[in-house]
């Protein structure tokens, strides 16, 4: 039992390991799609962990509950066989115990009330006696006990004068353990790792201002692969993915055309050109999953000079 949770716990934070890292580098290529995809499963996952976690706990308590049912039985069992030995502490002629509080004939009950009375008037005659004894006390034999004890005092000063004050100091162990410097160490270490982990992923996925490249044009070359699907319904997949990756750049691409060159192989030509950070964007919009049983190639993109 305790393997199979080991493996599960393994195997839920492999998984976990795994999304979170293909997370963050489909936000890097600006793939979407896959990056939602990442997502969902990285919370199926921590939810997975989290169940897993609620579900030892629950059957940790449940055990506990079951050993304290079996020692109280076990406790209950030796009471009783002690019982049985010793007779059940019945008296000698084998009658009930507490024989007197059964029901019975003539019997006045008077027991209880005059129990209860008798504490109530020891209790009066008590605080009777201690206000009488604070009344008449004097305090004579304290100072007789003072003037017996004078002689053992210690003389003004000390024994060897008057002592200097001691500097103040720190006292021994008073710095913080070891344990907590370690686990505020890696606290902030934990949150400055997350903080650049945040600042760098929001500067890769910043939308940045328009910009053109510094060559006339670009060029794009890009397969499509298909499972099932015929070359003209490749051909339209690819059109679609690229009308509808024609806005993911910061730069609208109003002059660029797709032509088909081969069976499955497709060129793009961009004018003007496209900055790097754009070339990234449309490249990571036509590689991600948006066609159903079509799956896109970025092969390559080259810049066009022209005289």
């Amino acid at each position: 039992m305790r393997g199979a949770r080991l493996a599960g716990y393994l195997f839920g934070g492999a998984a976990a390991s795994g999304a979170a890292l293909y997370l963050v580098i489909y936000l890097y290529r600006w793939q979407w799609q896959r990056a939602i995809m990442c997502g969902v499963l990285l919370l199926v996952v921590e939810v997975l962990l989290l169940g897993l976690a609620a579900l030892d706990r629950v059957s940790r308590l449940e055990q506990r509950i079951k050993d304290g049912d079996r020692r109280q039985d076990e406790i209950l069992a030796q009471l009783r066989q002690a019982d049985r030995e010793t007779g059940g502490g019945r008296p000698a002629g084998g009658g009930p115990r507490f024989a007197w509080l059964g029901d019975g004939e003539g019997r006045t009950f008077v027991f209880v009330p005059v129990l209860m009375a008798t504490g109530v008037a020891l209790s009066g005659l008590a605080w009777v006696v201690e206000r009488v004894a604070r009344a008449t006390v004097r305090p004579a034999a304290r100072r007789r006990l003072a003037g017996r004890l004078a002689p053992l005092a210690a003389p003004p000063g000390g024994l060897h004068g008057a002592v200097p004050d001691l500097p103040d100091r720190p006292a021994l162990g008073s710095g913080p353990p070891r344990g907590r410097v370690r686990r505020v160490a890696a606290a902030a270490l934990a949150v400055a790792a997350c903080a650049g982990l945040f600042a760098g992923l929001q500067a890769m996925t910043e939308t940045q201002p328009p910009e053109r490249g510094g060559s006339r044009a670009t060029s794009l070359l890009f397969t499509v692969d298909g499972n099932g699907v015929d070359a003209s319904r490749a051909s339209l997949a690819a059109e679609q993915m690229w009308e509808r990756c024609r806005d993911a750049t910061a730069v609208p691409l109003v002059q660029a055309g797709m032509t088909s060159l081969d069976d499955g192989l497709f060129a793009a030509t961009i004018h003007p050109s496209l900055s790097e950070h754009d070339e990234l964007r449309l490249r990571g919009c036509l590689e991600d999953a948006g066609v159903d049983r079509v799956q896109l190639h970025v092969l390559g993109t080259g810049s066009i000079e022209t005289g």
